[in-house]
């Protein structure tokens, strides 16, 4: 038998864009959601952010972490959205997703809620979306260092806050 070399770039190989919606849409949602403290404004930005996914899907999948382009596309115009409608990041009561089952500690939720934006993205791409820090940093377009201070200083903040 003769084997083939198979390339990843080859489109006859990349992984269905529909695969990667399914498996992602959810989790992504829920990072941008909690990061920009709206969950219809998060819904809005990660649709957009996985139209642009599926137009470029060629390139997108053939990366490291396709999750974390979508996330920051997500995050980028989301934020865009926010700044043009000059409203600023809500701290006010919890919103319905956040009472999902699957989020244990409510008390660990509003906390996270309460971090500054650029903290909370951090966190929630670390923890929630199970990101490195390199990969944080990457999807963030942040220095490596800046995601390794920023967490700190949020886990110092979240320390104090339930403890």
């Amino acid at each position: 038998m003769i084997e083939e070399h198979v390339s990843l770039s080859d489109p006859a190989f990349l992984p269905s864009f529909e695969g990667f919606y399914r498996a992602s849409w959810q989790q992504i949602y829920r990072a941008v959601a909690i990061s920009i403290n709206d969950p219809d404004l998060g819904r809005e930005a990660v649709d957009e952010a996985m139209v642009r996914a599926y137009e470029r899907w060629k390139k997108v999948s053939t990366m490291a972490n396709p999750e974390g382009w979508v996330f920051r596309v997500a995050l980028n115009w989301a934020v865009s959205r926010l700044r043009r409608r000059k409203l600023r990041f809500r701290s006010g009561e919890p919103v319905g997703f956040f009472q999902n089952p699957e989020m244990a500690d409510l008390r660990l939720v509003e906390a996270v809620r309460r971090l500054p934006h650029r903290q909370r993205e951090v966190v929630v791409a670390r923890y929630l979306l199970d990101m490195s820090e390199a990969d944080t940093a990457q999807a963030l377009g942040i220095p490596r260092g800046t995601v390794k201070s920023r967490l700190s200083r949020a886990l110092s903040t979240l320390k104090e806050v339930l403890s």
